[in-house]
């Protein structure tokens, strides 16, 4: 099942249908970075990209840990 969501960044509406459990999940997040209810300027967007990028990166140090450890 499709869900489509919106987000206005910089006085724009921006839309993205996103299918499946993923649906939800991007709900969730979207509403932790951003204001879902009103508009949202470029620097929101900024902040919420780097946020996740550290996340990423933090995962993938954790992972690469693991994978030494099991190399082991």
């Amino acid at each position: 099942m499709s869900k489509k969501l919106g987000l206005y960044i910089g006085g724009r509406r921006f839309d993205v249908d996103v299918e499946g459990s993923f649906a939800a999940f991007l709900e969730h997040q979207m509403a932790k970075d951003f204001n879902v209810e009103g508009n949202n300027d470029l620097k929101i967007l900024l902040q919420a990209y780097v946020r996740k990028n550290h996340e990423l990166f933090v995962q993938e140090q954790k992972m690469q840990e693991i994978i030494k450890k099991l190399e082991k």
